[in-house]
């Protein structure tokens, strides 16, 4: 399991930080590329720029609730839901049980 995860690239976990107007502010925002990555994706499949999504995103939020509490942390959960949505259920392995591996071996 480890591998998976220290074998990823370098890129994704690297952070940068990027500027931009919401509400007539400027603001900056700072994330792993991974995040700014996906972002990007759901606003194309928005046929949107990233700017115009995250704007809307904004303002539907405050809409919602009121006020935006850490836009930041936001952008990243609505990412994981993103890619937890995307993902195709695997089906269902009617084999033999795999053995239970006890981490000392």
């Amino acid at each position: 399991m480890c591998h998976l995860f220290a074998h990823q690239p370098q890129r994704d976990y690297e952070s940068q930080t990027r500027s931009l107007r919401i509400g007539g502010h400027y603001t900056s925002i700072r994330l792993e590329m991974s995040f700014w990555d996906t972002l990007e994706e759901i606003a194309a499949k928005e046929d949107m720029s990233l700017g115009k999504f995250l704007t809307r995103l904004h303002n539907e939020v405050l809409d919602h609730h009121g006020e935006v509490n850490n836009f930041a942390s936001l952008l990243r959960c609505s990412c994981l839901i993103y890619r937890s949505k995307s993902v195709a259920p695997i089906a269902e392995f009617h084999g033999a049980a795999a053995p239970i591996l006890d981490a000392a071996e």
